[in-house]
């Protein structure tokens, strides 16, 4: 790569470059790491740890149970639907060593939601914890999915905290629905099948598909991106020579409580078995009290977040008791970290929050702020092997904002060229084409870039709503509104909110004159999942709209 401004700001030992073939898949990070620190516990949950080389060895009894299905070949699409617990671990380095393609899927997904990724993706199979069984029990007409294999919380525990975990969960707290899945069969089951079979190597080139990460990309119709192994590799790659001066081999202990299916989490779950660390799995993060019992257990070193989680740790006096001497990292993503929640956390902990930009398409992550450097509101520098650009009008290449100028005139889309950006969307050459041009992807976020390369988001995609760092697509919440008999027309914009940055809001066109915000609030729950709800409703005579008809989101705001 030749100079780029950002160079100028890279910590004394980060490359220019990295090598995005350094591993000839993602499960030989995993199998490194085992050789390096065997016994070290790599994953634990609930108190139940794995190390490596157990981690190893059930990965491939899945595979081995995997191959052995007649219907599953190299190439096809096996969905993981669950929280953070370890058998999504195994079931992951599992699907990869087989050959097979991930398609993580949200658990709190809607059958309607579930139904449509499995449809688009083509998934053959589909590894689920059993609280959401009935949801996949609805959405399996019209699917290729015909192998099921179900999991208890406890399944991956010793006895007998395995019975007893499970028996809590399902009759104490009924917490699982009944359902009919004949043909499922148990993870425990599928793992001792998969022993007897014996796991048979696979040749797998960096180049094959490893996930199918489902997204809104940059127009709102859900699509999954085509993330190869080389692309995972590349930005694990990357994002390890960013902190490579912060961490020690075989020494991190990392919170992971975002879930393992956003690919944030996933990344960076991805770079710390790079870094034969402890990962402590969070499967329920929305309980923070026993997210900050966990936090003061281990003495962690490293956390990964969204501003929300983030500003309710610091409303927490067990969290904020706690003597943080080991927290070395504080990484947020997925929105924008408010300045006093910044500030808070590092009167509190001693230690900035990292912020850093990426998306989906870029495996995720395109730049990142220096790991002490205060907070400062920007994303930082490009990473390693990375190109920016902030393009205009006809696609012309704006530059840098010259020293003490305004940046207004140099503010662009942000483009990002590199090893880690997808291969394409699966299966929509259209779509893929409109985002992608000369080897650039087009984000559809705006933005600028000072003269040493550091990088400000002044605007996301234009009408996407991000709640807690997830994506929401207005089109997809208004087309289920629109559903409704009772509704004429619909807006969905996002406002602000002080618990989750932003939330839903819908603005309807009565059909019915009794509809009621009620109403539309318990549709919805039957077809969107949690934080794609609409929270303010608010019922007008017409909507805003161009002179072509297009509904005018920006003015839906203001309407009260």
């Amino acid at each position: 790569m030749s100079d780029f401004p950002w160079f100028t700001t890279y910590p004394e030992g980060v490359p220019h470059e990295i090598n995005p073939d350094i591993y000839p898949s993602i499960p030989a990070i995993l199998d490194e790491a085992a050789r390096k620190f065997p016994d070290r516990i790599g994953y634990t949950n609930m108190g139940v740890g794995i190390s490596y080389r157990e981690m190893v060895a059930l990965s491939k009894d899945f595979a081995a149970y995997l191959q052995s299905r007649p219907d599953l070949k190299p190439g096809d699409r096996v969905a993981v639907m669950m929280p953070n617990l370890l058998q999504y671990v195994v079931a992951v380095f599992g699907i990869l060593r087989a050959g097979l393609i991930v398609v993580n899927v949200n658990p709190l997904y809607t059958a309607r939601e579930v139904n449509h990724t499995l449809r688009d993706s083509g998934a053959k199979a589909i590894v689920i914890i059993e609280n959401f069984a009935k949801t996949l029990e609805k959405a399996l007409p019209g699917t290729a999915c015909k192998e099921i294999v179900t999991t208890s919380v406890g399944d991956l525990f010793p006895f007998p905290k395995r019975q007893i975990v499970n028996f809590v969960v399902r009759t104490v707290k009924k917490m699982v629905p009944a359902y009919s899945l004949p043909q499922a069969v148990g993870f425990r089951d599928a793992l001792e099948a998969g022993k007897r079979a014996s796991f048979k190597p696979v040749e797998i080139r960096n180049t094959d598909i490893a996930f199918l990460q489902y997204t809104g990309g940059t127009t709102g119709v859900a699509k999954g991106a085509e993330l190869t192994h080389r692309n995972l590799v590349a930005n694990i790659t990357q994002i390890s020579a960013w902190i490579s001066a912060t961490f020690k081999e075989g020494e991190e202990v990392v919170m992971t409580a975002l879930p393992l299916y956003h690919i944030f989490s996933l990344a960076a779950t991805l770079v710390f078995t790079h870094w034969c660390s402890t990962m402590v799995l969070i499967t329920n993060p929305r309980d923070i009290d026993g997210l900050a019992k966990e936090c003061v257990k281990w003495d962690f070193s490293v956390i990964i977040g969204v501003n929300t989680l983030f500003a309710a740790l610091l409303r927490n006096d067990r969290f904020k008791s706690h003597h943080f001497s080991r927290l070395k990292m504080t990484a947020g993503g997925g929105s924008q970290v408010q300045r006093v929640v910044a500030e808070s956390w590092k009167e509190h902990t001693g230690c900035n929050i990292l912020e850093a930009y990426g998306l989906t398409e870029c495996s995720p992550a395109v730049c990142g702020n220096i790991p002490l450097a205060p907070w400062d509101g920007s994303v930082g520098a490009p990473l390693p092997s990375t190109e920016v650009t902030i393009r205009g009008e006809g696609f012309r290449d704006l530059g840098t904002v010259p020293e003490g100028e305004d940046p207004m005139p140099y503010t662009g889309e942000i483009c990002v060229r590199g090893p880690q950006v997808m291969r394409g969307y699966w299966n929509k050459p259209e779509e893929t084409a409109n985002v992608m041009r000369d080897g650039w992807l087009r984000t559809g976020d705006v933005g600028h870039m000072t003269s040493k390369g550091i990088i400000t988001i002044t605007d996301r995609k234009k009408d996407m709503i991000l709640v807690s760092g997830f994506n929401v697509y207005p089109n997809e919440v208004e087309n289920v509104i629109a559903s409704m008999p009772g509704v004429l027309e619909v807006g969905v914009v996002g406002v602000p909110s002080a618990k989750s940055g932003e939330t839903v809001k819908a603005v309807i066109v009565r059909k019915d004159p009794n509809l009621t915000a009620d109403d539309v609030k318990k549709y919805c729950r039957t077809q969107l999942t949690g934080y794609k709800m609409p929270h303010v409703i608010v019922f007008t005579d017409s909507l805003p709209k161009t002179t072509v008809g297009k509904i005018l989101r920006r003015e839906l705001k203001d309407i009260a």
